[in-house]
């Protein structure tokens, strides 16, 4: 399985757009948002996906009832932080702030934004992933990424 992972949108809808035709190009069979979307209508951007959305609220994700409201309306799986998944025979858990993760040593996939910097780290074998830059504020440096489940390994999508 191929999950699809963005971060840190931060309501820039001409690259949540972008993004959105990069992971279905993809063929991604799920999308994880580690946080920081901020207003509803970049979920309802996000809804233009052809695989179901999960994901997790951040820190600048304040407008929590019109985001929710969004969460409803196009049936996404949105939760505080840490979201606990099993997909692929993997256990993965999804935080917004790389700090959160130190509880979760069990997990096999670890996904985190906040930092708006690209990490691919393996400690004690396991995958700790954050895309890096979705929101176009550092041009040049966007990207989502692709994790393979199967073989944990990584594809950054830069656009």
């Amino acid at each position: 399985m191929r999950i699809g992972v963005v971060s840190d949108t931060h309501n820039h809808l001409p690259n949540v757009r972008r993004i959105v035709g990069l992971l279905n190009a993809a063929g991604v069979e799920r999308v994880v948002h580690t946080g920081d979307i901020t207003q509803a209508k970049t979920l309802d951007a996000l809804a233009g996906l052809t695989a179901p959305l999960h994901g997790v609220f951040g820190n600048n994700d304040v407008e929590r009832e019109a985001l929710e409201a969004a969460i409803a309306r196009h049936g996404f799986q949105f939760a505080d932080p840490p979201l606990h998944l099993a997909w692929a025979g993997r256990r993965l858990v999804v935080v917004h702030d790389p700090r959160e993760l130190g509880a979760h040593s069990e997990i096999e996939v670890a996904l985190h934004g906040h930092t708006h910097r690209l990490a691919v780290e393996r400690p004690g074998g396991r995958l700790v992933f954050n895309p890096g830059e979705c929101a176009g504020h550092l041009p040049g440096h966007n990207a989502v990424g692709v994790v393979d489940l199967a073989t944990l390994s990584v594809e950054l999508l830069k656009f």
